[in-house]
């Protein structure tokens, strides 16, 4: 906790003054163009990340980037999306995962979640993910997937999350009207790097090459 309160009196002293007009003009209102979902993972900094400033995004975390497919059932992220994408119009959907993802690792064999009922509750979200992989590798259905088989499932997930957003009637109106675009990223925590896709895809490739026009403007 000392190392969380120096930080603040830093931020207090050094930090706030170097950007207060931004501060200033985000007092009032917040006018964001990215969602970006993420995993709760400490690890994880969207800003850092994507060297974006405060109003830059709309950022929501939790275990296993996790975007449950719409229902009449309200919860947190629904009600996030459902802001993010009709009252702030953000107009790029960013969900994006990792390696070495804990949840993912709990998705790969449920049975090791016994003494955390709504973790494994939660996680079922990832099943779909979990089962296509297990169908690609013939695992039969009384096994866990192997852990060799992690990156594997948590590329698959972030596909499945991707597909599970669209269903949210004010994402697939946007969508149908060209307003929003879905992003799907894995981003590699020991070497930095950013795997892609878009919301039509079913593979990843390398950043460089998924935003090739956009970098050569820069």
């Amino acid at each position: 906790m000392d190392r969380i309160v120096k930080g603040v009196l830093n931020f207090r002293q050094n930090v706030y003054p170097q950007h207060k007009d931004l501060f200033g003009t985000l007092a009032t209102g917040q006018n964001p163009d990215v969602l970006f979902v993420t995993c709760s993972d400490s690890r994880i900094d969207p800003n850092l990340l994507t060297g974006s400033d405060p109003g830059d995004l709309f950022i929501c975390r939790n275990a296993g980037n996790i975007i449950p497919p719409h229902s009449n059932e309200t919860g947190g992220m629904t009600a996030s999306i459902e802001y993010a994408v009709a009252v702030l119009g953000v107009s790029h959907i960013i969900i994006c995962g990792h390696t070495d993802c804990g949840a993912i690792k709990g998705a790969l064999d449920p049975d090791n979640l016994k003494g955390l009922p709504h973790v494994k509750e939660w996680l079922g979200h990832c099943r779909s993910a979990m089962e296509i992989v297990r169908e690609r590798h013939t695992i039969p259905f009384d096994q866990g997937v192997p852990h060799e088989l992690l990156n594997e499932a948590i590329e698959e997930n972030v596909l499945q999350q991707v597909q599970h957003i669209r269903t949210h009637p004010a994402v697939a109106a946007k969508i149908a009207t060209g307003k929003v675009q879905i992003h799907g990223w894995i981003y590699n925590i020991k070497t930095g790097g950013i795997r892609c896709c878009q919301q039509n895809d079913t593979l990843f490739s390398n950043f460089d090459d998924q935003y090739a026009d956009i970098i050569e403007q820069l």
